[in-house]
């Protein structure tokens, strides 16, 4: 017996991806950055969220790793406040460019263009490494840990930072209200 399929129109204004980016921002400039990187489908694969805390699965366990990776290998990157969830990761990612490698930069970032050091180019590393490693641990080649895009937030003062971290480090508390709590998502 075949399947039918439907063959779907390609809509350029249903279909069009829309940059969540900051027109015209370096985002490989000096500052702080709040992330959020969510799993393809919103599954719950890295551990679960007991008596308000975070318990990391072997899944978590790599996320985990990696993301403290990223400030290892990015002489100009330092980590902040994260959280593993159990869909999702936030991030407070600080770039400490000096100014002389600033101004010899002489492109923005564009699409198929990247930019070392960039927070779209650091965002896209990690999730390559985390889906490589999660895949061969579940022999799921080819398969999608994370949804194509994420969240960011260019962090602007202190007060906006201290409201980030104590988001972040409250997060797994509050689970059962959060909106990426698979319970909560509405299709």
């Amino acid at each position: 017996m075949c399947a039918s399929y439907k063959i779907m129109k390609y809509d350029p204004v249903k279909h069009h991806h829309r940059s969540i980016r900051l027109k015209g921002y370096d985002y490989s400039q000096s500052g702080a950055y709040y992330t959020t990187i969510c799993t393809h489908d919103k599954k719950s694969l890295f551990g679960k969220i007991i008596d308000g805390n975070m318990v990391l699965n072997e899944f978590g366990e790599i996320v985990n790793d990696e993301w403290i990776k990223t400030e290892q290998i990015r002489k100009n990157v330092k980590l902040d406040e994260y959280m593993v969830m159990p869909n999702h990761l936030h991030g407070i990612i600080v770039i400490n460019n000096n100014r002389r490698d600033t101004l010899m930069r002489v492109q923005p970032e564009s699409f198929g263009k990247p930019v070392s050091g960039s927070i779209p180019t650091i965002i896209r590393g990690f999730k390559s490494a985390t889906t490589k490693q999660i895949n061969e641990l579940r022999r799921t080649p080819q398969m999608s840990v994370w949804q194509s895009n994420y969240y960011e937030h260019v962090i602007r003062n202190d007060d906006d930072l201290n409201e980030i971290r104590e988001y972040i480090i409250n997060n797994p508390l509050k689970w059962d209200l959060d909106r990426e709590n698979p319970i909560n998502i509405k299709m």
